[in-house]
């Protein structure tokens, strides 16, 4: 496992790994602004404020923290980060019943799939949290805020609301959870990190036809590198074959066993 390893995919993009899930810190290293992309885990506060210091130079809060989505994994850490840097959050209009205190994901379907991550989901955090006083809508136009040169890509599935993240100058991406490079369901598989292509994690996802729709959207506007939610980056020809084999082959290689169409 990568927990604590981070890693510069670019200049101004740079992630790191807090126990099972990916973190995302942008912002060009010479400067003072930055943005946090997702939270982590529960009790993870005082590591992502390292990591932060570490990689920037200073103590220097964000300008905002944006988020793919409200999954525990995701905003672990945000309530008390949010107590310490007091700044706005960004997410999806669809995702904001979740961070609101109106909303609770659906418990983990522990069916989903054979691996022990699975069946022990319906143990994992699924109630939303309520964030209003610093909560805000993505803007409807597609921009981040302090993010220039960034657009937000609608990847509903895994949630209603979740979003990726992608720079078109050249072709960098934050997929969140809409796919993922390791196969979330076995312990063994993200203990070793082993890297393959799959969609989102099985036992979270609430709407298999979307998330199908979301992938088929990504690998059609042919990234050059993926920073994923779960799972190391990916890029170039790896990334371009690996999207091509997961939409080709969504049913067998993404939908969960107890969702697979019959033979």
């Amino acid at each position: 496992m990568n927990n604590g390893k981070g890693h510069e995919v670019c200049r101004d993009l740079f992630y790191w790994t807090n126990q099972i899930v990916n973190v995302c810190f942008y912002g060009d290293t010479n400067e003072r602004d930055w943005v946090l992309i997702d939270c982590g885990m529960p009790h993870s506060k005082q590591a992502i404020m390292d990591a932060a210091e570490k990689r920037f130079g200073h103590s220097e809060k964000p300008k905002a923290i944006v988020l793919t989505h409200g999954h525990f994994d995701h905003v672990g850490s945000l309530e008390p980060l949010l107590k310490e840097w007091d700044v706005p959050v960004y997410a999806h209009e669809q995702e904001i019943p979740y961070l609101n205190g109106e909303l609770d994901y659906p418990k983990g379907d522990p069916k989903a799939d054979g691996g022990l991550v699975s069946e022990l989901s319906p143990l994992y955090p699924h109630h939303g949290i309520d964030i209003t006083p610093y909560l805000n809508p993505l803007p409807s136009n597609g921009e981040i805020p302090y993010m220039e040169g960034w657009n937000w890509i609608h990847t509903a599935g895994h949630t209603p609301g979740h979003v990726s993240l992608y720079r078109e100058r050249d072709g960098v991406l934050i997929a969140g959870d809409a796919f993922v490079t390791v196969k979330q369901e076995s312990l063994y598989r993200v203990v070793l990190q082993q890297k393959e292509i799959s969609g989102p994690p099985k036992y979270f996802t609430m709407d298999w036809e979307e998330a199908r729709k979301s992938v088929a959207k990504l690998a059609g506007i042919h990234p050059t590198l993926a920073v994923t939610g779960h799972g190391e980056s990916m890029e170039g020809e790896e990334l371009e074959a690996a999207l091509k084999k997961l939409v080709e082959n969504f049913d067998q290689i993404a939908l969960p066993a107890n969702r697979k169409p019959p033979h």
